[in-house]
């Protein structure tokens, strides 16, 4: 270590090679920059190379070999179809790198892997992983360290992989702000499909039907509120990226949707048969559960709800949250809920209640009415 190399990178990777500059893999320079990391990239498609390179996130390379050439890492981060072959490449191209990916799926990049030839010497450098970020937007112009920042950062080692090199990577993954967590690749696939895959395919089948419906009813889409907004949010997603994912996940996605059917089912029985209890105590349980889901907050301190009625004009949103940072305020959850009478909604927020009557009085001189609704 030379009394150059900036502090924030001891005893983690230097020298970071990004292959794929797309939304994730410039999400993933970005941080690696910011936390004093030498990042290179380069990108099958030039323009989008050069995009990524406009961020100033990461030195753009002409060639593969010249993006892993001295790298200590290797993030590959191209489509799920050709990432186990881009892996291979690597790991062949940089034997003295430690080379991970970020796909959604990891058992057809494992899969892809061993059939491109790698060795067990090879193997051992490979720790996949998944970072659980990203948006329905695409492309390097919408990246942003932020993706990564709080984020689930799942890392899926194979028997091969040394102990040692999955270390240095959960010490990269943490260093870059998110949070290594360690799973079986089968049993990765496995959860995903139903908590990635199976929403995209419930997204877009929702907006599907609304949108055949229309066909008849010109006016459905125009009653469509939050509730409708929020879970087809995702059906705005980049067509290109998903049939390679559900053929790559297509036996834990198929077995995820015969669950959702088979859920789906019971609910229509319940409403088919005005079982009112039935229906209050289900949707009383699917509230607690969805209150529960991991916030970036500490679990000893009490969440609160906040609703915030808000016009709907240009900058509110960054008002209501510039105040939560002038008052220290860690925001949890935001969710916009659009209201069909005229141009205003609600903004709902998820804060701890520590230290909060300073952030509401301040609200309150800016002209916002706040009420708060303790969590359970």
């Amino acid at each position: 270590m030379t009394s150059m190399q900036p502090p924030e990178v001891e005893g983690s990777f230097r020298r970071v090679a990004i292959v794929g500059t797309g939304l994730i893999g410039t999400s993933i320079a970005m941080a690696a920059t910011r936390a004093g990391c030498e990042v290179v990239g380069w990108d099958v498609e030039a323009p989008v190379l050069a995009a990524a390179a406009q961020s100033g996130a990461l030195r753009p390379e002409a060639s593969l070999a010249g993006a892993v050439a001295d790298a200590d890492l290797v993030v590959v981060a191209t489509p799920i179809s050709g990432a186990g072959t881009t892996v291979a490449a690597a790991l062949r191209t940089a034997p003295g790198a430690v080379v991970t990916d970020v796909a959604s799926v990891k058992g057809s990049v494992l899969a892809d892997v061993h059939a491109a030839g790698a060795g067990r010497e090879d193997l051992e450098r490979f720790v996949p992983g998944h970072p659980m970020g990203g948006s329905e937007r695409s492309g390097p112009e919408h990246a942003s360290p932020s993706v990564v920042d709080g984020i689930v950062w799942v890392l899926t080692p194979t028997r091969d992989a040394a102990d040692g090199h999955v270390a240095s990577m959960e010490r990269w993954v943490s260093l870059l702000g998110a949070r290594p967590v360690r799973l079986d690749p089968e049993r990765h696939d496995r959860l995903v499909a139903i908590v990635s895959h199976l929403p995209q395919v419930a997204s877009t089948s929702l907006m599907g039907l609304a949108a055949t419906e229309e066909a008849d009813e010109p006016e459905i889409l125009l009653l469509a509120a939050g509730g409708f907004r929020d879970m087809t949010r995702i059906a705005s997603s980049h067509p290109a990226i998903w049939p390679d994912i559900c053929l790559a996940n297509r036996d834990a996605i198929v077995d995820a949707l015969d669950t959702y059917l088979d859920e789906l089912g019971r609910v229509r029985s319940i409403v088919a048969d005005g079982d009112r209890d039935a229906l209050l105590a289900l949707l009383a349980d699917a509230r607690a559960a969805r209150r529960n889901l991991p916030v970036g907050i500490p679990v000893e301190e009490t969440l609160v709800e906040l609703r915030i009625p808000v016009p709907d004009r240009e900058g509110v949103i960054a008002e209501v949250t510039t105040l939560a940072a002038r008052f220290g305020i860690n925001i949890a959850d935001l969710e916009i809920a659009h209201s069909l009478e005229g141009r205003a909604g609600v903004l709902v927020l998820v804060v701890a209640e520590r230290n909060l009557d300073p952030f509401e009085a301040a609200l309150l001189e800016h002209g916002y009415h706040v009420s708060r609704t303790p969590l359970p």
